[in-house]
């Protein structure tokens, strides 16, 4: 995999030109959305004076329903050209940058699969969806990665439906061809962070639906991650001060939760973020664009992981 030097010189000597280019027809396409959008709420207000003697509550959910599902299909279709433009000229040019072994799949996702044995979450998803899937090998390293949404559905007493997210972010699985002997996973701090050490360290060592807490020696790796794992003496190998202080270094650069999981041969790992990392905005500027390099970065952690583990003579003597 090429260093982060080499790959910021592509981004800005051939990746930024494209990006200003599409600037202007983000910008036309911004207008365009934003006429299209008046003209369409003008008519929509218009058919509702007009059947104001009809007015009812009933009839004014349907319109509003109908107002937001044709305003989004509207909103899709003005678009739809822009977004595929852009990941035909930025984001498939970056992934053969990264290296030319890679695959890139923009309208399919990572199998479903990975997420439930990865055991990052513990509830089991209903729906998934995702997209810009990418397969191959960095550094002869098997690695799968894409952007993935794994939902929740509920149903209320009145059998109203209702969906709540478990994960939404860029989810990665790294094939290792080693198999650690336990399970270990390394989780967002949330407990210490909402109840502070005393409380929340009670919280995570009873958590009933996770392995064996680890305590791990390095105190400010304590405060952002919590660790469980089947196995407490391998954990500590696999998380040693250096790899520790890569994962919490990523976590303070990004400010993005962080979940690992070392699980059989493989490397899982799920980023949080509130929305696709490759789609392209319509209403902020391409020339902000700043996710790319933080992908790369992203990308050169789990790389890192993988090989720093290979060397790892500790851990594989001792399985």
């Amino acid at each position: 995999m090429k260093s982060i030097s080499q790959l910021t010189d592509f981004y800005y000597k051939t990746l930024y030109p494209t990006l200003q280019e599409l600037e202007k027809d983000r910008q036309a396409i911004k207008n365009r959305v934003v006429n299209i959008g008046i003209a369409y709420t003008l008519i929509v207000l218009l058919i509702l004076f007009l059947l104001y003697d009809h007015f009812d509550f009933e009839l004014f959910i349907y319109i509003g329903f109908f107002y937001v599902a044709i305003g989004a299909w509207i909103y899709k279709y003005l678009i739809s050209d822009y977004k595929s433009n852009f990941k035909q000229k930025v984001i498939a040019p970056l992934i053969k940058e990264i290296d030319e072994n890679l695959t890139y799949i923009p309208n399919r996702h990572l199998p479903s699969s990975n997420f439930e044995r990865s055991k990052l979450f513990t509830t089991r998803p209903d729906r998934v969806s995702g997209n810009d899937y990418v397969r191959g090998k960095i550094d002869n390293i098997d690695i799968a990665f894409s952007d993935f949404h794994a939902e929740k559905r509920y149903e209320n007493s009145k059998g109203e439906e209702s969906w709540e997210t478990i994960f939404m972010g860029l989810l990665i699985v790294s094939d290792f061809h080693k198999k650690f002997h336990g399970e270990t996973v390394v989780l967002p701090d949330s407990a210490q962070t909402l109840f502070g050490d005393l409380v929340g360290a009670w919280f995570q060592a009873h958590n009933f639906s996770r392995n064996e807490l680890v305590k791990m020696d390095n105190p400010d790796f304590e405060k952002e991650f919590v660790v469980y794992s089947t196995d407490q003496i391998e954990a500590r190998y696999i998380l040693s001060p250096s790899l520790m202080q890569k994962l919490l270094n990523y976590k303070r650069k990004t400010k993005h939760p962080l979940h690992i999981s070392f699980i059989g041969g493989k490397i899982y790992m799920a980023i949080e973020y509130n929305d696709d990392m490759f789609e392209a905005s319509v209403f902020h500027s391409l020339l902000k664009y700043k996710i790319a390099m933080e992908y790369i970065g992203t990308l050169h952690l789990v790389i890192s992981i993988v090989e720093e583990l290979k060397l790892n003579q500790k851990l594989w003597s001792k399985v």
